[in-house]
């Protein structure tokens, strides 16, 4: 994790960016105080459609009106 100061942030921005996009962290400090990090962003685990099917399971009478209900559909 590569420390630098506000002013140094705002004037080497671009730079900055591009140390974050080869996997580097960057510490924003305000004089020695730390007050932000700068970090790859992590787009997650690719989705696969239909990876759930099959784990989620639904009552028969799901869909069908509670004993008592009838008068508020």
């Amino acid at each position: 994790m590569k420390p630098v100061k506000i002013h140094e942030a705002k004037t080497q921005f671009s730079k900055l960016i591009g140390q974050v996009e080869a996997g580097d962290e960057i510490v924003v400090q305000r004089g020695d105080k730390p007050v932000a990090k700068i970090v790859p962003f992590d787009s997650g685990s690719t989705r696969t459609f239909g990876s759930l099917k099959g784990s989620i399971d639904f009552a028969d009478d799901f869909d069908e009106i509670p004993e008592g209900f009838e008068d508020y559909v």
